[in-house]
């Protein structure tokens, strides 16, 4: 399970140093994508599998069901780690998610989300005002 939050730089290469706690589970090739809310997602193969299987058994005559499959598998890439346990993030990817230097790794359950430091910033503020709100409609998810 993945779980905390980490900041990081990425380098004029356009690699990203992975936080050693996440690294292991991630395993030696892992799946990074568009997220949503302007982030990236990166998913241990095996968790990757099981977002596949849900998304191929989405009707095919639906709209929405065929943007939000193209959305993901569109950006997905697959990825490894250096032996330094850097990432190199591809230009489509940086450029979605506004990646440029200064960036938050959050652990998010099954996945990792990479944001820019700004964005997340400015994300965390607006969600910390509505989290009690937020945590009002959770209810009917028997959390």
């Amino acid at each position: 399970m993945f779980m905390g939050e980490y900041h990081h730089s990425i380098d004029n290469k356009g690699r990203l140093i992975v936080p050693a706690k996440f690294r292991e589970d991630l395993g030696e090739m892992f799946i990074i994508t568009r997220g949503l809310d302007q982030c990236l997602f990166g998913y241990p193969l095996s968790e990757w599998k099981i977002l596949e299987d849900k998304l191929k058994g989405l009707p095919l005559t639906k709209k929405d069901a065929r943007a939000f499959t193209r959305f993901f598998f569109s950006g997905a890439t697959e990825s490894e780690l250096d032996k330094q346990g850097r990432v190199n993030l591809p230009a489509p990817l940086l450029q979605y998610a506004k990646l440029e230097k200064d960036c938050v790794i959050l652990g998010v359950s099954n996945r990792i989300e990479i944001w820019s430091e700004k964005i997340w910033e400015d994300y965390f503020v607006q969600s910390e005002e509505s989290f009690t709100e937020i945590a009002e409609n959770m209810i009917g998810f028997d959390i």
